[in-house]
């Protein structure tokens, strides 16, 4: 993350003490070089497995900070694709990245707290990358609620969710370390910066999916390996709007 086109120490330092919405502004226009970035590889993935459900008219990307989502929709949408976010300079990189004009669906910006979308019933298929550990478990049926209410009877709702690292594994120890470093920061600091990793678990997940009137199916995302167990490293999760 320390290189010369990623974040400093400082200005990492800096963006974890600001507000969740001010520590994206200050660290948009260096986003796309951390690792905080879904990879080219996850995208792909996701990519192929979500073509094969389509097709589709309109996408919206949930949460699309730079656009990595965009991106994804634009190969699957044939009219628009909507980019929603609540930080004005993640939107702005976002832009810069997908100017207008040229082949492709028509892309538009919106900027909105994921919590109070304000869309009518108007999307296809609505995806999210890389940016449920910015919601409180509390926040997460509410946020769904809100996904459903933009799709069509029809729509889809989808993300990709990895599998868990083994207990004591060292990845179990970083995400661990991680969130508790954070619950910290939160009991001593304000405004909160939310971000957790061990919050967002699948059974969990479904549960709220299902709650807020989807119907939920995995897929296994089989381009991304699977684990010595022979389970998939990752899957997609794909709620559907029936009605």
């Amino acid at each position: 993350m320390f290189t010369k086109q990623g974040p400093t120490v400082r200005e990492l330092a800096v963006q974890a003490l600001s507000s969740t919405e001010r520590g994206y502004d200050l660290l948009a226009p260096k986003f796309d070089h951390t690792p905080y970035r879904t990879p080219d590889h996850v995208l792909d993935a996701v990519t192929r497995e979500v073509r094969g459900l389509g097709p589709f008219d309109t996408g919206l990307d949930v949460c699309c900070g730079t656009g990595a989502g965009v991106g994804v929709l634009r190969e699957l949408c044939r009219e628009r694709v909507t980019g929603v976010d609540f930080s004005a300079g993640m939107l702005a990189e976002a832009r810069a990245a997908f100017p207008p004009g040229g082949e492709g669906p028509v892309v538009d910006w919106v900027r909105a707290d994921a919590r109070a979308l304000p869309f009518a019933p108007a999307f296809d298929l609505a995806l999210s990358l890389g940016a449920f550990g910015h919601f409180l478990p509390a926040e997460r049926f509410g946020l769904f609620v809100e996904v459903y209410g933009s799709l069509r009877p029809g729509g889809r709702f989808v993300f990709p969710i990895g599998a868990p690292p083994p207990v004591g594994s060292r990845a179990y120890w970083t995400l661990l370390g991680f969130d508790a470093a954070m619950r910290v920061r939160n009991a001593l600091w304000r405004p909160p910066f939310v971000m957790y990793y061990r919050t967002f678990r699948l059974a969990d997940v479904l549960e709220d999916l299902t709650q807020a009137g989807f119907t939920v199916g995995l897929r296994p995302l089989t381009d991304l390996g699977t684990r010595p167990d022979t389970s998939p490293r990752a899957r997609l999760v794909v709620a559907t709007r029936e009605y």
